[in-house]
């Protein structure tokens, strides 16, 4: 799992979602077509494979930071809310695309939850882990071969 946090996280999110598509692991809900990521956005995604990267960055928050819940996770991919001439708030991001995704990714397997002491969240599972561990050992490599 340490190559995960060498490489790229740009580049680790932007293949695992490519993987998490091409196997059908996530799939995209209906109403995803109509909604915002979040009440600090002030237009829809613009991207159409949006949810997939979405959940690839989820899958690398959850691999990074053990047992993690939906209120840590809204935190993280939440930001700044315009308000106008009144001064910008933190907003967290959307707590239902953040569930859903987290759900999906829990029942592809990839992810589980689990409770180590107080804490109590979702963690990535052994096949979470080389899901992961396979495509940054493919960017090691591939980074490798081009400073040759």
């Amino acid at each position: 799992m340490s190559h995960i946090l060498v490489v790229n996280g740009n580049e680790l999110v932007n293949r695992a979602a490519a993987q998490l598509k091409e196997h059908k692991l996530v799939s995209a809900p209906e109403w995803s077509v109509f909604v915002k990521t979040g009440a600090h956005k002030e237009r829809l995604p613009e991207d159409a494979d949006w949810w997939y990267m979405r959940s690839a960055a989820i899958l690398r928050k959850v691999a990074q930071l053990g047992p993690v819940g939906t209120s840590k996770l809204r935190v993280k991919f939440g930001g700044r809310k315009n308000r106008g001439h009144k001064p910008g708030r933190f907003v967290a991001g959307s707590g239902s695309i953040i569930r859903k995704s987290l759900q999906q990714l829990e029942s592809s397997g990839l992810i589980a939850q689990t409770a180590k002491g107080v804490h109590k969240g979702r963690v990535l599972t052994p096949k979470g882990v080389s899901f992961l561990d396979k495509i940054a050992m493919q960017m090691l490599k591939e980074s490798r071969t081009e400073k040759k």
